[in-house]
This record gives structure tokens, sequence and C-alpha cells, in this order.
């Protein structure tokens, strides 16, 4: 991991007479932090950052993001090149070791994910037993959970099979997808094959059937690594969050990932792409009434959002947004697939972008506003979207496990908070309270 520089420089808190100098921090990219890991024990003060936005949790050198100029990169590599010369196996690779594999290293890799596809024969009954409308996303974080009791090998020194470990996750987690969308719709289980590859591999459990043989097409096989990469990783989010959080107590992998997962799951984080694509036929069925709907977004006491538009971090477009929308054309018009929410989408978008009540809050598209588009060409239903992402993350959230768990100076996440209850009370008898 890159060290933080310290500079010689100083910020300057001043509390009525007392003035603390406060360590500044720079990283590799320039960007900035004060130390404040002695402010309580200094000063008797904490510092008040409702969802944390202006506060670093932690040193990292996996993901670079630059909100202001549309920058995210891959250990030192533009997401930009990444997405467009790389498998995602090579990407997951690039997370875990620091560095792109070479063709040896990558068979190796390969031939992990090829071993570890298989799950356990008794955790496939496990599947019996959800509901059949069971969120696909419920059965992902009990099954990456229950993965724990069939391989405990991280035992006393969680570091030593990492590299294994993470390999049977991120081949076993593609198994478990497939099958939770099998089950939910009552079609015989498709096992994994050693003469596809990664995506193909996870495409051809989801669609084919012993009716029909699914044909594993090199296009979309590609679409899905484009989508996997861009993905990946993005820095402190809620769910990388989530997964540091719940390892910093020493948790295991297999829980960390699941809580990771739980994170993703909801509606504000990698639950919106199904948002947007509930919003595109929304609109589509009201006759492609933007104007209604542009106002909607407008009124603050409408609780209607646009959904796929404006980020938390990017002040500009979001890179993936625009790689995914290039990559949105391209596919459909190889599946030969007319999709009128497609044109509601790029409609939409150019309206968004000519008007300045959008302009001035920074709300461009981001990377779910054209993924679920690609998804239903792929024919992945709605309800799979937030499963998709949860595959394309999971090796930035084992990268950055495995991170935290390597560093000395990693302790349990305990934040404080600003208490707002009653001030001491006395207390009364149970025959004396009025």
């Amino acid at each position: 991991m890159t060290d933080i520089v310290k500079k010689n420089t100083h910020a300057q808190l001043i509390i009525g007479d007392n003035t603390y100098e406060l360590p500044i921090l720079k990283g590799a990219e320039g960007d900035k932090a004060i130390d404040i890991s002695r402010l309580l024990k200094d000063t008797g003060f904490t510092t008040y950052d409702v969802g944390s936005k202006n506060s670093a949790s932690c040193s990292s050198s996996i993901t670079y993001l630059n909100g202001d100029k549309g920058i995210l990169r891959y250990r030192g590599y533009d997401i930009e090149d990444l997405a467009e010369k790389c498998l995602f196996i090579e990407v997951a690779y690039l997370l875990l070791h620091n560095k792109l594999p070479n063709r040896e290293e990558l068979e190796e890799f390969r031939t992990l994910l090829e071993e570890y596809a298989l799950l356990h024969e008794d955790m496939i009954h496990f599947f019996d037993h959800f509901p059949p409308n069971a969120s696909p996303m419920s059965i992902l974080s009990v099954m990456v959970n229950t993965l724990h009791n069939y391989y405990p090998e991280m035992g006393d020194d969680p570091l030593l099979n990492i590299n294994n470990t993470a390999s049977r996750l991120i081949s076993k987690i593609r198994t478990i997808a497939a099958f939770s969308y099998k089950k939910s719709i009552g079609h015989p289980l498709v096992y994994p094959r050693n003469d596809l590859s990664y995506c193909g591999n996870f495409l051809n459990m989801m669609f084919d059937t012993p009716v029909r043989p699914y044909t594993v097409q090199p296009e979309v096989v590609a679409a899905m690594n484009k989508l996997l990469i861009l993905h990946a990783d993005h820095e402190q989010n809620c769910s990388t969050s989530a997964v540091r959080l719940v390892g910093s107590s020493g948790g295991n992998l297999y829980a960390s990932i699941s809580a990771g997962i739980n994170a993703l799951w909801g509606p504000l984080h990698g639950g919106a792409n199904e948002a947007v694509i509930q919003m595109l036929e929304a609109i589509y069925h009201d006759g492609a009434d933007y104007k209604k709907y542009i106002a909607k977004a407008k009124d603050k006491n409408d609780p209607f959002r646009l959904s796929g538009f404006g980020h938390r971090v990017y002040k500009t477009y979001d890179p993936r947004g625009t790689i995914i929308k290039k990559a949105c054309d391209g596919i459909l018009n190889v599946l030969n697939v007319s999709d009128p929410l497609l044109e509601i989408a790029k409609t939409l978008e150019e309206i968004v972008r000519n008007d300045d009540y959008f302009i001035n809050r920074n709300l461009y598209p981001n990377v779910d506003f054209y993924s679920g588009i690609i998804y239903r060409a792929i024919g992945i239903p709605t309800n799979m979207f937030t499963v998709m992402f949860a595959l394309g993350r999971l090796p930035g959230w084992i990268s950055q496990w495995k991170e935290m768990r390597e560093d000395p100076a990693t302790k349990i996440h305990r934040p404080r908070q600003v208490y707002t209850g009653e001030p001491a009370r006395i207390f009364a008898p149970l025959g004396e309270r009025l």
C-alpha cells in the first residue's frame, strides 16, 4: 500500500483561547486530508460529518477517483483503458495483486476459477428452501455467508490462503447467482463448464435449457466483461465501507462480503439501476411526456427524482456512464434489439444536459443510467440487476478487505456521535411514576 506522505505543514484549529496544530496529509495524486486522529484526546471535541461526506476513513492504494475531473483509475490505470482492452478476470487480478497479469499468471488464475466453479452439493439443497419469489440479493447474501461453513480454511491467519479464497469466492459467486435465477423460474440447474470463459460460463448457466441450448455470443460476453469491469471498485462507497467495517472487527472474508452485498442491495446504492428502468418504463407508458417528469423532478414537494442522474462524488460526467452509453448502442445493434427505453433514455439525457436547473446541480448520467438497458438486451431480468453489480464489485471488495487486514494501523471502526437525547434523569420506582 502506498504510504501517505506527511508534510511539515499543519492546519490550525482555534477553540476559544487555544490553538491546536493538526497535521496535513497528502496522497499520491495530491489529495489532501487533515489528520484528526488525536482530536478528541487533545481537545475533547469530535467532528460532525453526517454521511461521512468529508471524512477519509482510511488510506488506500486501490482506486483513485477525482469527482471534479471525472477520473477513475484502478491501481493507476484509467478505467477507459481497462474497459476497452481487458477481460474482467484481468482486472480482478489487478485489483487483488496490484499488477496486470502476464500470460502465465492469467492462465493460473483462470485455472483456479475453473477449479472452484462448482458448489458443494449440500449447498445446492439450500436453494430449495427459499420461497420462489425470494430476492436474488437475499439469496446471494445468505449463500456467500454460508461458504465459510464449507471452506473454513482461513482459520487463524486469514491472509495465509487469501489467493485461493479470493479465487474461490469470485468463481462461486457467479454459480450462486445463476442458480438463484434458475430456482426462481423453476428451471433445472445448469452446471459450470470449463470450456467457457468466466462471463460465458455465467451466461450459459443463466440461459441454457434442455429444450433450447444457449449459444454464447462473443459480443454479449464482451459487453458483460465491460460492465463488470466498470463496477469492479469505486473507492470507499457504502458497500465497500460495510465490508471494511465488518472486517475491522476481525470478521472473516465471507461475512464481510455478505455485509457488502446487503449494503449494495439498497435503492440508493446498487439498486439504482432497477430504479432507472422503472422510471424509463413509467415515462414510456405515460406517452413519453418528458415535460411532466422534468417538472416533477424540479418540484421540491414531489418525491419523484430522476434516477440515474447525479452522483455523490462526481461533479461532472461519470466516466463509466460515457463508456456504457457507447456499449449500449453497440450491443443492441449486434443483437438486433429495438428497445424503446433506449430512445427514452437518450432523449431524457439530452433534455437534462441542456437544462440550467440540472446543470447547476451537476446532474449528469451515472453508471446506472444505461447499464440496465444492456442487461435487458442480454436477457437478464430486472430483479437480477443488483446481483450483476455485486458480481462486478466483488474483486474490489476482496481487495479492500485484504488491504485493510494487511495494514498494521487498522483498528476496529468505532464512530462517535453527538447525543441529542434526554439529560440525566432521576429514577422513580414503578408506584411513584406519573
